[in-house]
């Protein structure tokens, strides 16, 4: 095994021509024989560029639409023989096969084509690579003695490595390339079966392939002695913190990233609320035209994952003054998500001296707003997430447990209350509907156990606003919840609407809302006592609500 290998032959065959060019010339430049086929020939030839077309090499025409090129022993033969070996340079000269010491190939633009969320079914197909992917492999397998080039940004890389060793390459280096060629066939290979098995009706593919591109090495994980890198979703083209532009700050950190991710996903379920619910009401009480009321504009701030405010209003400022007054002391240091434009009015109000948050997201910054809040925070990470798609590429949620991972649909169900129920009390007021809708919205994205307590808040100078008054998140008891989440929000208890992500066991944590002053409860239902929760709020005169849709968030 050598560990310089002179390049003298190479075969060039790429969709992306992206400096495809001075990278030929520059193997021209060095005596090295340039074999090519169709389009790249093409440009290769328009560019002066001397090339051995591969039917030349092959002598077997390219056909069937160009799905057959570089499938040949000529090829294979030229790339997988052992130099080394007596008996494989046997073959080749029995057969009149030379070797190629270079592969350059970057595949059909396969990801790129199933991008489109239209694209149809027989696109995507054809522009499956066949050839491609075999070449790379062969020349990958025996990189002892071929160099193989996937990417344009790797092409410097070879050129310098020509230039200062006499028209060779190291061992090393075809090895790193061979390592980078496999992780790029298997991705293409993964993001063909993810697309296909999609359109398949199993629920769940009997082997799951994940695809993820390493974005960054962080400093750190959820602790300074855990490493911890972000990987990309290439399938993802939405509103995601990973896909979001940093305008300012310092880098992000792995809990920076996990709480961000929170705030925007919460933000964003709040913004389904301003939408038309599916044509399907049938005239009951709750349908109540709930995107007519609600006001326009969110805010949502996340600590260690959990939303301690939320608010929606009619405008930029008081939506963010509500969303922080949900639990003041929570909020600071938190993370602030916004579903509209900042401009400089709303960020004077983030960037109060009583405030401080480590990460704020919107859609978008207008100048004024990136003026206010530099000023007023040199390392605040800033990040725009645009207005594109609302929902992530995958509907589906993995988490990974010790030896495997944990697999569901994503919990996106949206918020509709005209399939809830009522079951004791007052009829309920739109202005009950409304709030009880809002904070279900935001409590899915509580940890269990978890009861919201929220109300219409008509302080404020905007006129009505929707808000969170306090949060029992992550306590391992109902009860317990209940009295956490009542102490948070206070005298504002008192007439507001309590929701609760699952079904009350017994009646003591409705007990503990009601002598708060709560009015409304909403729950899922179906604990075998739910006949003594609905006994109890007539008793009292609570109004109480089945929603019939659990949230737990372990």
């Amino acid at each position: 095994m050598p560990d310089l290998v002179r390049i003298q032959r190479a075969i060039l065959s790429v969709s992306d021509k992206s400096d495809l060019v001075p990278f030929a010339k520059a193997l021209e430049a060095r005596g090295v024989e340039i074999i090519s086929t169709g389009g790249t020939a093409k440009a290769l030839l328009a560019a002066g560029v001397k090339v051995t077309p591969v039917e030349k090499i092959t002598n077997f025409p390219e056909g069937l639409d160009g799905r057959v090129k570089t499938l040949h022993p000529a090829v294979h033969g030229g790339l997988l023989a052992v130099r080394d070996n007596p008996e494989h340079q046997a073959f080749l000269k029995a057969h009149q096969i030379s070797p190629i010491d270079l592969v350059c190939s970057n595949l059909y633009p396969f990801q790129k084509t199933v991008s489109d969320p239209n694209v149809r079914l027989d696109e995507a197909i054809e522009n499956i690579d066949v050839g491609g992917p075999a070449m790379l492999r062969a020349a990958a397998k025996n990189f002892d003695y071929v160099t193989v080039v996937t990417s344009p940004n790797d092409y410097d890389r070879v050129i310098n490595e020509l230039s200062t060793q006499d028209n060779c390459t190291s061992w090393r280096l075809r090895a790193e390339l061979a390592a980078a060629t496999f992780a790029r066939t298997a991705e293409y290979d993964a993001a063909i079966a993810s697309f296909l098995s999609r359109r398949s009706p199993a629920a769940f593919p009997q082997v799951l392939n994940l695809r993820y591109t390493l974005v960054d090495v962080l400093r750190y994980g959820e602790n300074p002695h855990q490493e911890a890198a972000l990987y990309r979703d290439p399938a993802s083209t939405g509103q995601t913190v990973v896909n979001a532009r940093q305008l300012h700050g310092k880098q992000l950190s792995y809990n920076n990233i996990l709480d961000a991710a929170a705030a925007l996903e919460a933000v964003k379920d709040l913004d389904r609320l301003t939408r038309p619910l599916p044509a399907s009401g049938d005239g009951s009480a709750a349908d109540v035209g709930l995107h007519q009321l609600i006001p326009p504009l969110g805010a949502v701030v996340v600590k260690h994952t959990n939303p301690c405010g939320g608010a929606l209003a009619g405008d930029g400022p008081t939506a963010v003054g509500m969303a922080v007054a949900g639990d003041p002391v929570a909020a600071y240091g938190g993370i602030l998500s916004l579903n509209f434009r900042v401009d400089g009015v709303t960020a004077r109000v983030i960037a109060d001296p009583a405030h401080f948050f480590e990460v704020i997201v919107a859609p978008w910054f207008d100048e004024a707003a990136l003026e206010v809040l530099k000023e007023r925070w040199a390392n605040v990470r800033l990040l725009e997430v645009g207005n594109g798609s609302p929902s992530a590429a995958r509907k589906l949620d993995y988490r990974s447990v010790p030896g495997g991972m944990l697999v569901q649909d994503r919990n996106i169900r949206r918020v509709d209350p005209r399939l809830w129920q009522h079951v004791a009390g007052p009829k309920p007021s739109a202005d009950q509907i409304l709030a009880a809708s809002t904070l279900e919205s935001l409590g899915r994205f509580v940890s269990s156990n978890a009861i919201v307590v929220g109300g219409i808040d008509r302080s404020a100078a905007g006129g009505k606003v929707v808000r969170l008054f306090g949060v029992g998140s992550g306590q391992v008891d109902r009860v317990s919840a209940c009295r956490l989440a009542v102490a948070k929000a206070g005298a504002k208890a008192r007439g507001a609407v309590a929701v609760g992500d699952a079904f009350f066991p017994f009646p003591d944590g409705p007990g503990v809302l009601i002598d708060a002053g709560i009015s409304m409860i909403v729950h899922p239902g179906g604990s075998k006592r739910d006949a003594e929760t609905v006994d109890l709020c007539n008793q009292r005169g609570v109004t109480c609500m089945l929603s019939g849709a659990r949230h737990f968030r372990h």
